[in-house]
């Protein structure tokens, strides 16, 4: 039986990303052992995962360098066959170079990749995507099909929603780690205000998105429909299966837009300061993307955002038409 270890430990979108590779490995072994090591507060993502064994937690905040170190002990006593590392940074490099693995394969822009037995071009290439890049450290051993992300709430996590299932509703998942990289406030107000009547919307985030969503509530003037904030109040696989079976999902370029796209869900995804030929745009069949129609030289303004617009306008934003989220595809 061949042993695959698969190393994510950047963010929660990352790790939804990386679950393609999980299932082209299982596709091509299925009586293979997969594990996985992601960073601490992500674990979550892989409860219920039919084929995941084990999945190893690296706490990075709290004694960084002694939790590496025993990871790397830990993942030395499986004796892998394999260590794919989809990660592109020097810890996760020490992680796949001490693992002990008889092929340790990873990305060339990893500090370490020359300790790999394999490496990997990576490269932002326009419409190539990011599920696309992570597949070609496997495709040697597997095949140049593309596979899709996928999450698995389980019964529990399917029930805990089904209260909120009783009428026709939306999503929406107003923010984002990166300012430049959500929809403003503003602009979401504007949106809720012109949705259709009687929907329910339901505003999803994490505890400290909560008091964004609760702004976005509360300024809506439209009497017509319910607003009901759940940030903070469902894990990430509760909010996957409410997500699911939504007539749509609004989402920015971020976690929620991956979570959709894992669930085959209805997704609007709106793009502000990045673009989706970055390749990391939604998956979902039923998908479509938004994004300024006005030519801006300041887009893009990077990979991943800003904390602030670096010229204060935001027009990448705020130029947005609700009409063109609202449109249908």
């Amino acid at each position: 039986m061949k042993r695959f270890l698969v190393i994510q430990t950047a963010f929660i979108g990352d790790v939804i990303l990386a679950t393609s590779v999980v299932e082209k490995l299982h596709q091509h072994f299925p009586d293979a052992q997969i594990d996985f090591l992601l960073r601490k507060g992500n674990e979550g993502l892989l409860l219920n995962h039919p084929s995941i064994k084990n999945v190893f937690v690296w706490d990075k905040k709290h004694n960084k360098i002694k939790n590496l170190f025993s990871i790397v002990k830990q993942i030395r006593a499986v004796k892998y066959d394999y260590a794919i590392n989809l990660h592109r940074f020097a810890s996760s490099g020490i992680i796949v170079s001490f693992s002990g693995a008889k092929n340790k394969i990873g990305f060339d822009k990893n500090p370490l990749s020359f300790l790999f037995t394999k490496k990997i071009k990576h490269e932002i290439a326009y419409n190539k995507h990011e599920v696309e890049r992570n597949q070609q450290l496997i495709e040697h051993i597997t095949d140049k099909y593309f596979s899709k992300p996928k999450l698995y709430p389980s019964a529990q996590n399917v029930e805990a929603v089904k209260l909120y299932k009783n009428s026709s509703y939306v999503c929406i998942a107003p923010t984002s780690v990166w300012f430049t990289k959500q929809f403003s406030k503003e602009k979401w107000i504007e949106l809720c205000n012109q949705l259709p009547e009687n929907l329910i919307v339901y505003l999803l985030g994490a505890p400290s998105d909560s008091e964004a969503c609760e702004y976005i509530k509360s300024n809506s003037i439209n009497s017509k429909i319910k607003i009901i904030n759940l940030a903070g109040k469902l894990n990430f696989l509760e909010s996957a299966a409410l997500m699911r079976d939504a007539t749509m999902n609004y989402v920015n370029d971020s976690a929620p837009m991956h979570i959709a796209s894992a669930m085959n869900a209805h997704t609007t995804s709106i793009f502000c300061s990045t673009i989706p030929s970055f390749g990391f745009g939604p998956l979902a069949d039923n998908a479509k993307i938004v994004e300024t129609k006005i030519k801006l030289n300041c887009r893009p303004c990077g990979l991943h955002g800003h904390k602030a617009c670096p010229l204060g306008d935001f027009k990448c934003s705020n130029s947005i038409e609700i009409s063109d989220v609202l449109a249908l595809k």
